[in-house]
């Protein structure tokens, strides 16, 4: 009876073991196929979702402002993460901005430009290079002035306000920004002072009234007036 079971447990063990064995490389193939599967469909995935950002984001220029690391005190110690400020816009009359927290710095970039995309408002341009009126801004503790400017000026902005004025396709513009250095209400008063932003156009319709007829009352004749309105694009 020893023999037989000294004999016998080996096998029992050994069967066991190549049993135990054989699940484990059944569930290590089948956890490989499906986190192959999953790598797979979750690759084409991202590579569809990014291919279709590529196609959505024609044109659109993003710059991300500010980047600041966020903890928040919990239960048993600290949680770190990561704050973005970003600024989007088409060149072409059109900016927004968005800010976003999350673990890690690309994660919130994305969540912030998502937020910047959903909230683009439109500023009218003046010969699509500058505005077409000075403005005042304020949010917070910030004050801007933003100042139209003849051709080849340049864009005159600091920080915050310099990624906005990019972004919009602003080529010629004087700002000045008073109080506070902190980006988001330095931002958030320059889209301020840009949502204050009119046109002729816009006037003349609100008033009922023909561009050229705003235009002729600074002395100039009637038909420089026409020229002039010809000339203004939003």
């Amino acid at each position: 009876m020893a023999d037989e079971n000294t004999i016998e447990t080996p096998e029992v063990a050994v069967e066991a073991g190549d049993a135990g064995d054989n699940q484990s490389r059944r569930g290590r193939g089948r956890g490989g196929n499906r986190e192959g599967g999953d790598r797979g469909r979750g690759r084409g995935g991202r590579d569809d979702r990014r291919g279709g950002k590529q196609e959505e984001d024609d044109g659109i220029i993003e710059k991300l402002v500010h980047i600041n690391r966020v903890s928040k005190t919990v239960k048993g110690g600290k949680r770190f993460g990561f704050a973005a400020l970003v600024v989007v816009g088409d060149g072409q009359g059109r900016v927004g901005f968005g800010h976003g927290k999350a673990r890690e710095v690309p994660e919130a970039i994305t969540k912030a430009t998502a937020s910047a995309r959903k909230k683009m408002i439109r500023v009218p341009l003046k010969e699509g290079r500058t505005l077409h009126h000075d403005g005042n801004g304020r949010f917070g503790a910030g004050k801007v002035t933003v100042r139209t400017a003849p051709p080849g000026t340049g864009i005159i902005a600091g920080g915050p306000m310099r990624a906005v004025f990019e972004s919009l396709g602003v080529a010629d513009v004087v700002t000045k920004s008073v109080g506070t250095s902190n980006p988001y209400n330095m931002i958030r008063a320059t889209f301020d002072a840009l949502s204050e932003q009119t046109s002729p156009k816009s006037v003349a319709q609100r008033r009922g009234k023909k561009v050229a007829d705003l235009l002729g009352r600074g002395g100039a004749s009637a038909a420089e007036a026409e020229a002039e309105a010809t000339a203004i694009a939003e």
